[in-house]
């Protein structure tokens, strides 16, 4: 659906956490009918303030991680997954046609972003290191933590 490849080491029948003995994080919707896997450690959250975000979640926004697409896995549920775009925009949000939850989606050509409060293990290291379209934020959105502020995008330096 998400023109993800799922990634294939050894045998296909066990999870990656079986196939390559690397650390994981692993991560469902609300109701845990769509899952997933990610390979390695995930450690910095981006969360974005932007109005589009706000309106996705009906909160100050979205907390993500972003991995590349090669350490990305489904392990059930995506014949669940329901997209939508916005329409005369570049954005569009994956959701659990059962229980709405907002799910992983296509960061960019090589990435996925992974909504933070979907991931059950291994986020254990997880930290907020980025606010991104700050200057979008509500008037009642007070940033409490020591991430970077970005008045718009993210970009690497």
């Amino acid at each position: 659906m998400l023109g993800i490849t799922p990634y294939v080491v050894g045998d296909e029948s066990g999870s990656f956490r079986e196939l390559v003995g690397v650390r994981m994080a692993s991560g469902a919707c609300n109701c845990g009918a769509i899952s997933f896997e990610v390979s390695g450690d995930i450690t910095d959250v981006y969360v974005c303030h932007c109005s589009i975000c706000r309106r996705l979640t009906g909160s100050n926004g979205i907390a993500v991680v972003v991995v590349s697409k090669e350490r990305f896995r489904w392990t059930g549920g995506e014949e669940h997954i329901k997209s939508w775009k916005k329409p005369g925009h570049n954005w569009q949000t994956w959701f659990c046609g059962t229980c709405g939850s907002t799910l992983p989606g296509i960061n960019d050509t090589s990435r996925i972003f992974i909504p933070a409060g979907l991931i059950s293990e291994g986020d254990g290291q997880l930290r907020v290191a980025h606010h991104i379209w700050v200057n979008s934020r509500a008037p009642w959105d007070v940033i409490g933590d020591a991430g970077r502020q970005h008045s718009d995008a993210y970009t690497a330096d």
